[in-house]
């Protein structure tokens, strides 16, 4: 832990500038926590994340697994009292984690996050089918899960086609600005 505790710490500077999210503006209401659909799987909840960023942190937050397990559906965010954009600090997060060339603690889940920006970078936004089928083959665990899968086209919460943006020239384009850095 840093020297210095609480809003001034290094930590707390480095994470707001590269995600423009104060930190310290978190009230711990714990809203973020309530309502993400993987809170239960992490190894530190939200709310605690950005407590632990208040408190400066730094080695025990760049390296857990929760900012791996995060899939940016903004429930977090959308339920801030105070707007915070919790996923945009998790992005943050993960790029530091990768510049300093951490442990990712879930191998495989690096492929998942892959298989999500394949999917923007084709279509201009998600599709969770295609996300699914790239993950399963970058990983060949095909059968893994496949329970899940199959109630989730049952209940028609997976498209089989894919809905893109109308003009997908100007995705690719930011995406081959992004590559070139």
């Amino acid at each position: 832990m840093e020297d210095v505790i609480g809003p001034e710490n290094g930590f707390s500077r480095e994470v707001e500038a590269l995600s423009g999210v104060n930190p310290s503006r978190c009230i711990q209401c714990m809203g973020c926590t309530g309502v993400c659909p993987f809170a239960y799987a992490m190894d530190i909840q939200p709310h605690r994340i950005l407590r632990m960023i208040q408190l400066g942190c730094r080695e025990e937050v760049v390296g857990c697994s929760a900012i791996w397990i995060c899939v940016s559906c903004h429930s977090c965010s959308n339920q801030c009292p105070q707007a915070l954009d919790i996923v945009g600090l998790m992005d943050a997060l993960r790029e530091t984690a990768l510049d300093e060339r951490r442990r990712i603690p879930q191998r495989d889940i690096l492929m998942f996050h892959r298989a999500v920006v394949e999917s923007i970078q084709h279509h201009g936004r998600t599709h969770k089918l295609e996300i699914i089928l790239r993950y399963k083959a970058s990983t060949w665990k095909w059968l893994e899960d496949l329970d899940v899968g199959l109630k989730m086209l049952a209940k028609r919460k997976l498209e089989l086609t894919p809905s893109s943006v109308e003009d997908t020239r100007e995705i690719r384009e930011m995406f081959a600005r992004v590559w070139e850095l």
